[in-house]
């Protein structure tokens, strides 16, 4: 017997919540095979197997919070081998299950999808319900909102359950409460802005910038370069990282045990992206203005789609949120753990402004920066905010400075 237990499977994580399981006990698993489904604080992983054998027991049901190095699943088997570092030159045989009793008798094994169960596992199989048939994103918004898949009429091709066919479902139900259990992204983010919250002193400062030049600057970045999506998300990331080279002092992590402020040598920019499962913070490769448009699509896509790694989300030292997404005006946004600073971007709307004594209007956007007091003071938070502003103000200034 082998016990496969809850490895670490990224910086910093403690626990995960079991989706659903891959296999069952009775069921046959090589090396290497998915056993389960996980989702940890940041991303959905499934597990592969250590071990060949036979599963004997699971120990955690989906839903249940596993830490690491709990008890995941039993394996008869003979000889544990670590997953990453594959099994021995000589390719193990596979153990036949044993048959009980004369051919044809109810013990006997039958296959089902590629692998030996009895017959009573298979008969078990034969009777359940078809699992609805649906994409990953759309089960967990189902998961997340209490809605039953199984009971609803799908509207997607070849029966399909589609985002809208849960949501209507979610929308007709007729009960008045829903508990949500805080699990996954949404724990993590709870306990990390209640940590952040009390424990770095917070201050905000705001900035209206009037942004005509960049909306020009984007139309031209369109014509030019149609397959990237361009927005103001792009420049102000490209300006919020360029600051933080001209001012190190916002790009830091402040560790008050030791009383010391750790400036770092590159810029590892959080980009916050809602999903379904919650809001993330994955991390986005800068680089030239190009460069990072691409990036922040190819990042912004895996965030909602699932497909991010617990790597995806280290290394971040700032981070920008974007709330005019939204249609929201700006917002005071707090400090992802470790970081110093982080930008918020409200919308961009037309409003009344002075050009040359005359009001006229123009288009315009409320940066809003928060900074660590501890080591960030109000004259490093106000040039680099300043700096960023000035940069949407006229790209073409700014990129040349």
């Amino acid at each position: 017997m082998a016990t496969f237990q809850l490895p670490d499977v990224g910086e910093g994580l403690t626990e995960a919540e079991i989706v659903r399981w891959l296999v069952e006990p009775g069921q046959h698993v090589d090396v290497n095979q998915m056993l389960c489904e996980i989702e940890t604080a940041k991303a959905l992983v499934e597990l592969p197997s250590p071990f060949e054998g036979t599963v004997e027991e699971l120990h955690a049901k989906p839903g249940d919070v596993v830490p690491v190095g709990g008890d995941l699943v039993t394996v008869q088997t003979r000889e544990p081998v670590l997953v990453g570092y594959g099994t021995s030159e000589e390719k193990p045989v596979r153990r036949r299950r044993r048959t009980v009793g004369p051919p044809g008798a109810q013990t006997k094994p039958v296959r089902h999808g590629g692998f030996e169960v009895a017959r009573s596992t298979e008969e078990k199989l034969a009777h359940q319900e078809p699992r609805a048939r649906t994409k990953p994103p759309v089960r967990r918004l189902a998961k997340t909102l209490g809605v039953d898949l199984a009971a609803i009429d799908p509207t997607g091709p070849g029966g399909v359950v589609t985002r809208a066919d849960v949501e209507r479902a979610a929308s007709q139900r007729t009960d008045s409460a829903q508990v949500i259990p805080v699990r996954g992204v949404m724990r993590t983010m709870a306990r990390a802005m209640v940590e952040s919250a009390f424990s770095a002193p917070h201050v905000t400062e705001w900035l209206d910038v009037e942004v005509s030049e960049s909306m020009r600057f984007l139309d031209r970045l369109r014509d030019k370069h149609p397959d990237l999506k361009w927005s103001p998300t792009v420049l102000a990331a490209y300006a919020l990282a360029d600051a933080a080279r001209r001012y190190p002092g916002i790009n830091a992590t402040f560790d008050a045990s030791a009383e010391v402020v750790i400036r770092h040598a590159d810029v590892g920019l959080g980009m916050a992206v809602a999903t379904e499962r919650g809001l993330l913070v994955p991390r986005v490769a800068t680089g030239s203005l190009l460069d990072l448009a691409e990036n922040i699509a190819t990042v912004t896509e895996a965030a909602r789609s699932g497909a991010l790694q617990p790597a995806d989300f280290s290394g971040t030292t700032i981070s920008l949120t974007n709330v005019g997404v939204f249609g929201v005006d700006g917002g005071t946004p707090i400090l992802p753990p470790g970081h110093v600073a982080i930008l918020c971007l409200g919308r961009v709307v037309e409003r009344a402004w002075v050009v040359d004594g005359a009001v006229v209007p123009r288009p315009v956007v409320t940066l809003t920066l928060s900074f660590d007091h501890r080591c960030v003071d109000g004259e490093l938070g106000s040039r680099a905010l300043r700096r960023i502003a000035d940069f949407l103000h006229d790209p073409a200034v700014g990129m040349a400075g």
